[in-house]
Parts: C-alpha cells; structure tokens; sequence
C-alpha cells in the first residue's frame, strides 16, 4: 500500500503531503481543486508520461515522492520502499528506488506491481479490442502465462527466421544484383594487393622525398662540419693531452674520454655521409608512391579507416558471396525452422485456446453478476473467443477476443464500441476491474472519476463495487457523487487558495463530523439540516 505521497510543483500543487490508509480512500473537493492532479503524479511516479508545462509557474522541476509498504520484497527487509521522481524544465529526469537510480522504464516495471490506475482513459482501451485478450488471460491468470511464455519465445524466433528469409534476397534479380556488386568490390580490394604497415611506409618515403633536398643540404652541412673541423679538433687535442697523461691521472681520464668522443664522431661522420649518399630525387617513383597512396586512400574511403579494416571487409564480402552462392540451401533451412516452428506454435495456440474457452465463460458469467449489482439488470456480456482470420500467428497466439454486450433484453450483441454510454462503459470496466480484482496482485488500486454519467442507484451500486475491491486493496477514488464519498473508509476533502498571489493545492483528511458535511455538500451544493440528515442516512448505510 502507499502510506504517503509527496507532491511538489505539478500545476496547482506547491508542496503537498498527503498520508494514506489501507481500504477505501475517497479524495472529494472542488472543480480545479487539484484532484486529478494527484491522481497524475501518482501516474507519473508511475512510470507515465511528463510534460514539461505541468511543472509549477516560476519552478524549475518537479518532485513526486511515494513511500509504499510491502511486507513481501527483495528491495527493503522491513517492507519499506521510497519511490521518488523528479523532473526538470530542461528535459532531465532522475528516477530513484530506495535511493537507487533507475530508468523510467525500470520504474515503469516496478510500479506496474504496486498501482493500477483506472480514467476515462481506460474506457478507450475498453473500446479497442486488441487489448481484450489481455484482459481474459489475466483472468485466466497462470493456468495460461506459462503456455504464453513458451509461445512467445517461439513466436519471436518465429518473426526473427522470417526477416532473415525477406533479407534473402527473395528473388533472382535482386540476388544477381548483389553478387554484382560484392565481386566488384571485392575484385577492387584483391587487385590492390594491399599488405598491413604499406601505407605508413608509403608515407615515409614520400615525406622524405618531399623534402629530400632539404634533408641533402643539411646533411652536407653537417658532414663537412664534421670532417673539416671536429674530427681535426678533437684529434690535435688528443695530440696535446698525450704530451702531459703522465703528469697527474685527470689528464689520462680526459685523454680517455676524448678519444671514446673521437671514435662516436668518428662514426657518426661516416654515418652522415652513407645517408648523404643515400638521398637522392626519382620523379618516376615519388609518382609511383602518390599513385599508390591515392589507391589506397580511395578504399579506405569506400572500405575502412585503415588497411586493416579493408582486409577485414574483404573476408566479409568473401563470406557473404559465398552465403548468396549457397543462399537456397541457407534458405531451405530457414523455411524447414519456420515449419517446426509453426508446429509448436500451433500445437501451443490450440492448448491456450481450449483454456481461453472455458475461462472466457466464467469471465461473461461473472461479469453478468456484476453488471446486475451495478444496476445493467438487461444487460447480457460476452467474451468471444475465436481464431483469427486466415490462422495468422500473432503475439497471443491464434486467437481474437473480442468483448460483445447486448444492453437491453432482445438486442443483439455488439461490440462495446458500437453500444456502450460513458456511464454503461464505466460500470463494464468497474465489473471486469471486480472480478479481476479477485485474482489481481495489485496492491492498489485508483478510479478516477469512474462515476462519469450514472446517478442514482446505479451510483449507489458503483459505491458498493469499489467498497468490496477494497476489502483486499488499497482503493483511492476521486468522486464528485455523495453516494460514494459515503462509502469512504477515509475521506479527504482538496481545496485550493490564494497566497502571495499564486495559487496552491490544500488536503485535508477529515473527521466523521467532517465528512457528513462533506457528503451533504456534495448531495445538495448546501450544508443544511435537511442535507446533513440525508448524509447521514447514506453513510449509515454505507
């Protein structure tokens, strides 16, 4: 259950901390008060979609905070869970369970175990039949979840197989097409010779030929240096050192030392002049050189960024020629997986069918139940099963469901878009969400504004509906009709004022005096003698 939410800057809400009971919590106020903005951050902390214009006039982000209670979690030892959320102007989002920080999907998965959240909104994923069998198989519950988790592995390696077979090359043409186009490539790398390291060495030789005669002016430079001048330097001092070694040991160790300088220079000086030798300018093979970088320049282009990568692509055009030239082979293995596949998929979709029927009975009958306690005494609703044109795998299986009711006595039965009011379609999702709610593991549960077009006994029979849900869920109800508010365990009364000239969301939980006049308000629009009397009435009979 949620024991608190916090709620700071979404619209009207400046700082808002509201705590929460267990059973039937029914949140009642003025239009524009901030209700349903409650109910949105809880949609929000619950994963749900966030727009920046909600956020507070002069703020800069939101924060919804929720501590949630669960005795049973891997999460917290003493069943203590924060969920927070907090979203900037700028796009930003942080996410966070128990202090952790998780991605809105992750926060998504996680919630989706703690609240189920029932608008209007529902009542158009009511009208879209593609979403019946999730209510059916929900129902049906693990009976069918596990014969679904194996179909759905097949069914996705079933979809898998068959792009492979439309990216085949599916027919002659296109197939003549690519092989064209790989043996060009591949007879442009292969002609090339290329060899891994070529193109540094190019690169050097041709930056040495670029500047070869800068390299050979300077290296004359230093080789007449060193022959006219050094070496006979260093060797007439070497004369005059011999003439005194003998008088102390330093002068034997300079002599030493000069003499090693004198070979290094030595060797050096003909070092020099072997590579002033060497430099020498072939126009012809600086043009051999540039030609042969332009090539290699132009596959890395078309290829890779290195040698590397091209002969790397090349073992790739190789490998897939070879899988074009064998493709039917290839092929014929694929579309012999594809029948297996199809076996299994049928022999599971047979078994999920055969449970579907039966469950989708006791579904209609149960829901038939409760449409009669929900004042739709004429009502008759069906869960129809059946395959689907043409026995096209989908993600279910082989199986439509679709959800038909007659909602008078001789009617013929319809689908729910074509018959249902706004009052009729919020009374059908309360009695799918009751029957549900028996084998729902939700926690809990919210209905907002479910009372959209029904009064009277109807309303009455609604108030009921949600007081049983909540015998084994936590319920928070936003409501406008005094028939509900009286069945409320807790009720808490939303109100806005004005301070500093903005405006802001107030709650407030309120005593049984309290919610008697809050009842009689809502009854009438007045607090009278007469008003109160009757809320007193319906809360006692609540």
């Amino acid at each position: 259950m949620i024991t608190t939410i916090n709620i700071k800057n979404i619209g009207i809400i400046d700082n808002l901390s509201i705590d929460l009971n267990q059973g039937f919590n029914v949140l009642t106020g003025e239009t524009g008060a901030g209700k349903t903005l409650i109910i949105d951050s809880l949609g929000i902390i619950s994963g749900g979609r966030f727009s920046k214009e909600m956020i507070r006039k002069g703020e800069n982000h939101s924060y919804i905070e929720a501590c949630i209670y669960m005795p049973k979690n891997e999460i917290a030892i003493d069943g203590n869970i924060i969920v927070s959320r907090e979203i900037y102007s700028n796009g930003r989002n942080m996410c966070k369970i128990n202090g952790r920080l998780v991605t809105v999907n992750e926060l998504k998965e996680f919630m989706k175990k703690v609240i189920d959240i029932h608008g209007q909104n529902d009542n158009q994923t009511l009208l879209d039949k593609n979403s019946h069998i999730a209510y059916l198989d929900s129902f049906i519950g693990e009976e069918v979840k596990k014969l679904k988790s194996d179909y759905r592995e097949l069914y996705n390696r079933y979809q898998e197989v068959q792009n492979l077979l439309k990216m085949n090359y599916g027919d002659d043409k296109e197939k003549q097409r690519r092989l064209d186009l790989l043996h060009y490539q591949l007879n442009e790398i292969e002609v090339a010779n290329l060899k891994l390291g070529e193109d540094e060495k190019l690169e050097e030789q041709r930056k040495i030929m670029l500047n070869s005669e800068k390299i050979a002016e300077n290296l004359n430079i230093s080789d007449n240096a060193l022959s006219n001048g050094a070496i006979d330097g260093i060797n007439e001092a070497i004369r005059a050192l011999e003439k005194i070694e003998t008088i102390d040991e330093k002068y034997a160790e300079k002599l030493s030392e000069l003499k090693s300088s004198y070979y290094e220079v030595q060797e050096i000086a003909r070092d020099i002049n072997a590579m002033k030798e060497d430099i020498y300018f072939d126009e012809e093979e600086r043009n051999e050189i540039e030609t042969r970088l332009d090539l290699i320049f132009s596959l890395k282009r078309k290829y890779g960024n290195s040698v590397e990568e091209i002969l790397a692509y090349k073992d790739e055009l190789e490998k897939e020629i070879e899988q074009i030239e064998n493709i039917d082979e290839y092929n014929n293995k694929l579309k012999k997986e594809i029948k297996e596949l199809q076996t299994k998929m049928t022999d599971l979709s047979m078994k999920m069918d055969k449970i579907r029927q039966v469950y989708a009975k006791q579904l209609s009958e149960k829901i038939n139940v409760e449409l009669q306690d929900l004042e739709m005494k004429n009502a008759k609703f069906n869960c129809k099963v059946e395959f689907n044109e043409n026995n096209e795998f989908n993600k279910n299986g082989l199986n439509n469901v679709e959800f038909l009711i007659a909602t008078n006595v001789g009617d013929e039965e319809k689908p729910l878009i074509k018959i249902a009011s706004g009052g009729e379609m919020s009374r059908i999702m309360l009695g799918i969400k009751s029957v549900l709610s028996d084998v729902d593991k939700v926690p809990v549960l919210i209905f907002d504004e479910i009372d959209t077009g029904i009064s009277g006994k109807a309303a009455k029979a609604v108030g009921t509906k949600i007081k049983n849900i909540a015998k084994n869920h936590q319920v928070l109800c936003v409501t406008h009709l005094a028939s509900i508010a009286a069945k409320g365990d807790y009720n808490y009364y939303i109100s806005k004022e004005v301070e500093n000239n903005k405006t802001k969301t107030q709650v407030k939980q309120l005593n049984e005096k309290e919610t008697i006049e809050e009842i009689a308000r809502i009854a009438s629009g007045d607090i009278t003698d007469v008003t109160i009397e009757h809320a007193m009435e319906l809360r006692k009979l609540a």
